[in-house]
This record gives structure tokens, sequence and C-alpha cells, in this order.
């Protein structure tokens, strides 16, 4: 590796603030009018969002999820999943909500649960908004 011939530069994983809901507004934006998929685990709410990038939000309380240490591992799942089909997921405001069984299951099962929900979101969504 000379001056001339830099290293390759790492691909950028990083999950920027402008893809991620923050404030509370957008929180009560996509509650007030959802799509909804869900399973016994999650529920997704999504909204159309008239960016050209998908926006993610997670509910995991502490009522449900106890210990830090959990929440923090079914957020990161979540996050890298979310990552993963942001593509298919383009002008979508998702939110995330996490219910309490979810820690019964090992991190593949969360994201096949996660990839189906995400799948069937998509399709629901596609039909509602962008038709």
């Amino acid at each position: 590796m000379t001056p001339d011939n830099p290293p390759p530069k790492a691909p950028d994983w990083r999950f920027p603030r402008q893809h991620r809901l923050l404030a509370a507004k957008d929180f009560s934006r996509v509650f007030a009018q959802p799509v909804k998929q869900g399973d016994r685990d999650f529920t997704l709410l999504a909204r159309a969002n008239g960016l050209a990038h998908a926006r993610l939000g997670i509910a995991a309380p502490k009522r449900q999820l106890k210990r830090a240490v959990d929440r923090n591992r079914i957020k990161r799942i979540i996050r890298e999943s979310f990552r993963r089909r942001q593509a298919q997921l383009r002008g979508l405001d998702v939110v995330v909500l996490v219910r309490h069984g979810v820690l019964a299951l090992d991190n593949a099962a969360l994201f096949r649960r996660l990839d189906k929900l995400w799948n069937s979101l998509s399709k629901k969504c596609e039909k509602q908004f962008f038709s």
C-alpha cells in the first residue's frame, strides 16, 4: 500500500441518524395510521414517509425486557435485520414493537422471524402506499 495505491475502503455499515426515528412526533405519526404486520414476538407498524429511504424506530420496553443486556441484544438484531432489508422498505417509517416472548428465541430464529415480517410488511405497504 503506497500513497498512490491506498487500501480499499471498508463498507460503511453504520446506522445513520437520518435512518432512525428519533422524535416523539415521528413515532406518533406512525402510531396514528399504521399498516400493521406481526406475530407473537414482534409487531411492525409502518407508514409512508415521503423520503427516499426507510427509517426505523424500536420500542423494547423495560416492562417486557427487564435486563438491559436483553433489550440491547434484541435491538441490535432488529437494527441489523432492518439494515439488510432497508432497500426493500424504501419510503417507509417503521416502528418495531417487541413482545416479551422474544427472549425464548435464539438469534437465528429472530432473524428468520424478522425477515418473514419485513417481506409481508413490504408487500402490504406496496399495495397500500405505492400502487
